[in-house]
């Protein structure tokens, strides 16, 4: 990856506490050290993980030559039917008694031809309505889940007046609902799907808001850019990936790779309203 290794960076999503890592989890984070990756999020999406969320974090912060681990606890909308009532007081407890930087992942999800229906996507509407008062409490940003439902999940924000901002991850939508996730003071995921050559509505998308309005994300274990997937198998991404996010992201906006670090570094710490640290070559 050549200069990128020299690079700060922080990789705005993972789920690096699931079982996929739980044999080399140590010698990835420190892999991801050494290329440019100072801080990851570890984002929570039900309450029967928030225990190894939270370990995990715990642990990372023991170990050398890491990147920092921050936490991001909630409830994925696509988890619907695991989410029990009980569990928004679950999520309560970890915001009460742990720093945690965003609550994440939360927001709407009609993906599959199930959650469309009304009485699940009424439930998905509770709890991300729930989660949003909790972030209004807490004073705390999002890290939003939007699948098919954007103009659902914009509405939602607007009724809601949500005024903390966060992330909107993995950004799959149309230009003009950037613009009202932007306008709202969101700024957008970008994925290793920068680096397919037809997700064409991802690249438009990013041309067209600028540099000033993205943040970097692996969302390891999925979301391998190209460059790193095998082919004929699912290849698992890391957060030693996120480098590559960088680089195809610079080769799109036709920006020096350089000044889009300092510029997705300066947008994160925007983004989570939270003292990261100053941008650094390693």
């Amino acid at each position: 990856m050549g200069d990128l290794n020299r690079y700060a960076l922080f990789d705005t999503h993972t789920h690096f506490d699931v079982p996929d890592f739980d044999h080399d989890r140590q010698i990835l984070a420190q892999q991801a050290k050494r290329v440019g990756v100072n801080g990851l999020i570890l984002i929570g999406f039900e309450a029967a993980r928030f225990n190894d969320l939270l370990h995990t974090h715990l642990t990372l912060q023991s170990w050398h030559d890491v990147p920092q681990s921050y936490l991001a606890p909630g409830l994925h909308p696509f988890y619907i039917e695991q989410h029990q009532l009980n569990h928004i007081g679950q999520l309560e407890l970890l915001l009460k008694q742990h720093d945690c930087i965003a609550i994440g992942e939360i927001g709407l999800d009609t993906f599959l031809p199930k959650h469309k229906q009304p009485a699940l996507f009424t439930q998905q509407k509770s709890y991300f309505s729930q989660q949003l008062d909790l972030a209004k409490q807490y004073q705390k940003p999002v890290l939003l889940h939007i699948r098919k439902a954007h103009a659902d999940t914009i509405k939602l924000l607007k009724q809601q007046n949500f005024q903390y901002g966060g992330i909107a991850h993995a950004f799959s939508g149309g230009v003009e609902e950037a613009k009202a996730l932007i306008k709202m003071g969101f700024k957008l995921g970008v994925t290793g799907q920068i680096t397919n050559p037809n997700a064409k509505k991802l690249h438009r998308v990013v041309q067209e808001v600028g540099a000033e309005h993205l943040v970097i994300e692996t969302d390891c274990p999925d979301m391998t850019p190209i460059c790193c997937q095998i082919q004929g198998q699912r290849t698992r991404n890391t957060p030693v990936n996120l480098p590559h996010v960088l680089a195809a992201l610079a080769l799109t906006l036709d920006i020096d790779p350089l000044l889009l670090a300092q510029q997705v570094w300066q947008n994160t710490a925007s983004a989570l309203q939270h003292d990261i640290g100053e941008f650094y070559a390693n």
